[in-house]
């Protein structure tokens, strides 16, 4: 879409703007509109949260219109604080923590203390500050002392932005909604094909490692529900009858934190199992340490297996990995002859094995893995030249989906930074959109033909 400019430009005095329309307005908030905070019920006052009043947080905003709100209060609570009901239509913006996040009231509601909320004035139209403000007001946040940017109320107040005349803002927040939802319909399609190509190379997997890629193959029933039938060759077994080694880490105060040092030989946990990358992190135990938690140590092959919080994560060791343990959250597995590792890697990280730790798995508080649950597991498992091809076929089917995946995650970015910047064109004056519905309107089928 090419856009023209305006006629005529001043300087705004805003590094951030340059250069804007001559007949906008330099102002600052408090010269056009005012706002509300809100508050927290206390903690421990939990009567608060039993009431039926919508009570917006920051975790609730992102929506363009918040209808409702994950927790609610009582009218003693809001009484007790004095915070006032906002009307619906009212902008809502979070200026603590995840700043910027704006949306509109859809009910009326309250809010906490690290949401400023505007309502409609004579001189600001809020359709207009739903795009501007997340741009201008973050301009004024300042960083605390760990790095994190914060606004507060007299930062808010005293935030500078150029201001179009009202009749000019509704004509940008009009032309803003209807771009938008071009750009934003455009990047839906693009996550439902990431989401469905997510699908697709689950299933891609899982049907290579149950049912082989030989599709004329003899079948038998596999006697287990979630593997179904299985070519008639293959053994179903359970997977502790396939390890040479199953091994837990190292149990409470055997390795503990302060143990670690400077060098020696690392301690490998879920921040290297998590990602898969065995460049990460830097703790290590001294060579004496070593000596005394041998049993626990890891070689190239070796499959890792994260036990608790973040469950059934699994990387293998790789042939360059430096010497070192598994920590307490790890579990690792060493494959026996008739296993071949990176193909036990890739049943492990299926759903069908997925599925079964998740009948199995469940803790008190969190999802765990101990070495009971992977005996739990029962695989079907082909002859290892049939790994191996199965192996291959998945590597280029799977490089397929993924190349696809990325293209859709490209254009998706693409698509957010064409957003961010029309956004940021529209409302600092740099493309005048003034005539742009009226255009568009004028050249539909329907406006020609009548």
């Amino acid at each position: 879409m090419s856009l023209p400019r305006y006629e005529q430009y001043k300087e705004s005095g805003l590094p951030w703007v340059g250069r804007v329309p001559s007949h906008w307005l330099i102002t600052k908030t408090k010269y056009v509109c005012e706002f509300s905070t809100g508050w927290t019920p206390p903690t421990g006052d939990s009567s608060a949260y039993e009431g039926k009043n919508l009570w917006a947080t920051i975790s609730d905003l992102g929506s363009k219109v918040v209808q409702e709100t994950a927790k609610k209060i009582s009218d003693k609570a809001a009484r007790q604080a004095g915070i006032d009901l906002i009307p619906p239509g009212s902008l809502m913006f979070s200026f603590k923590l995840s700043i910027g996040q704006v949306s509109f009231a859809g009910n009326a509601m309250y809010t906490n203390e690290a949401i400023a909320t505007f309502r409609e004035s004579t001189r600001l139209s809020l359709a207009f500050a739903y795009y501007a403000f997340p741009l201008f007001l973050i301009q004024n946040a300042e960083e605390n002392i760990y790095g994190a940017k914060l606004l507060n109320q007299e930062l808010i107040r005293g935030a500078a932005f150029a201001l179009p005349p009202v009749q000019e803002q509704f004509a940008i927040a009009s032309f803003l909604d209807r771009e938008t939802a071009k750009i934003d319909a455009l990047i839906d399609e693009q996550e439902k094909l990431i989401a469905l190509l997510a699908e697709k190379r689950q299933a891609t997997i899982s049907h290579g490692v149950t049912k082989g890629v030989n599709s004329s193959a003899p079948m038998k029933g596999s006697g287990v529900v979630w593997l179904g039938e299985v070519p008639a060759h293959w053994n179903v077994v359970p997977l502790k009858w396939l390890l040479d080694n199953v091994k837990a880490g190292p149990f409470g105060s055997a390795l503990t934190k302060d143990m670690y040092v400077s060098g020696g030989y690392r301690v490998y946990g879920q921040e290297q199992v998590i990602p898969a990358d065995f460049s990460f992190g830097d703790y290590y135990i001294s060579d004496e340490k070593y000596a005394e938690l041998q049993q626990y140590a890891v070689k190239p092959g070796d499959i890792l297996i994260s036990c608790v919080g973040t469950f059934g994560k699994i990387a293998i060791v790789p042939e360059d990995v430096e010497p070192g343990i598994i920590n307490p959250r790890l579990i690792r597995l060493r494959a026996g002859a008739l296993l071949d590792s990176k193909f036990l890697t890739v049943v492990l990280r299926s759903s069908i094995v997925f599925e079964q730790f998740t009948m199995v798995s469940r803790g008190g508080t969190m999802d765990t893995i101990n070495i009971g649950t992977l005996n739990a597991i029962t695989l079907a498992v082909p002859p290892l030249k049939e790994q191996n091809e199965i192996l291959a076929f998945l590597s280029r089917e799977i490089a397929k989906l993924d190349e696809l995946s990325s293209a859709a995650g490209r254009a998706i970015r693409l698509l957010k930074e064409r957003r961010s910047a029309l956004i940021a064109a529209a409302v600092t004056g740099k493309i005048d959109v003034r005539n742009a519905m009226s255009q568009d309107s004028a050249q539909r089928p329907e406006a020609m033909a009548a």
